[in-house]
């Protein structure tokens, strides 16, 4: 009896996988089922870049000075109790698109619903980005860390006082998203 009822329950478990995975990926929409291509990602990046700019006072300064960025414009993130988040985007030195990455994080806990956030990694330390570029997987928290920024309404940000290797933003249509972190979310180079 007791066998038939694992077996009962790998089942279902492997069943509520299934069944998850495809909610996840309906909330992702039809245009997301297939992977952009970097023409699309190029103009996506823009368009998050022309916002950023826009919306954070401070924010041209700060990337005039970066050694680089890594623009994910739109990541998105999906739970119902297991959660997991996936998105694509470019990095750019000298204002030109020089690779293609893609971000992946998943999550456990009280998680449930989708949204979708603009991921940017700004480097402002030319070591931590070399150390980022010849990794095969690059994860923040373990690999390296992250500052996130929180900038208020209101405030600008003043890149002669941002000391981190790398400084990150999270925003979504509303702007900066606040009490967020970037640790465990992994980074790696796509072909495009």
């Amino acid at each position: 009896m007791r066998h038939i009822f694992l077996a009962e329950s790998g089942v279902r478990g492997s069943w509520m996988w299934v069944i998850g995975l495809a909610w996840l990926a309906g909330c992702w929409g039809a245009d997301s089922a297939v992977a952009a291509t970097a023409k699309e990602i190029d103009v996506s990046v823009d368009v998050a870049l022309e916002n950023f700019e826009k919306d954070v006072a401070g924010a041209k300064q700060l990337l005039s000075v970066a050694k680089s960025l890594l623009v994910l414009p739109k990541v998105i993130k999906a739970g119902f109790g297991w959660g997991g988040e996936y998105g694509e985007g470019a990095m750019r030195i000298g204002g030109k698109t020089v690779d293609y990455y893609n971000t992946m994080a998943g999550s456990f806990g009280l998680e449930v619903g989708a949204q979708a956030k603009t991921v940017m990694l700004v480097f402002l330390d030319e070591d931590a980005l070399k150390r980022f570029r010849i990794s095969e997987g690059w994860k923040a928290g373990v690999d390296g860390s992250v500052a996130v920024v929180a900038v208020g309404a209101g405030t600008s940000l003043d890149s002669t006082k941002l000391n981190a290797p790398i400084v990150g933003f999270i925003l979504d249509q509303k702007g900066l998203m606040y009490n967020l972190t970037l640790e465990g979310s992994k980074f790696t180079k796509i072909n495009k």
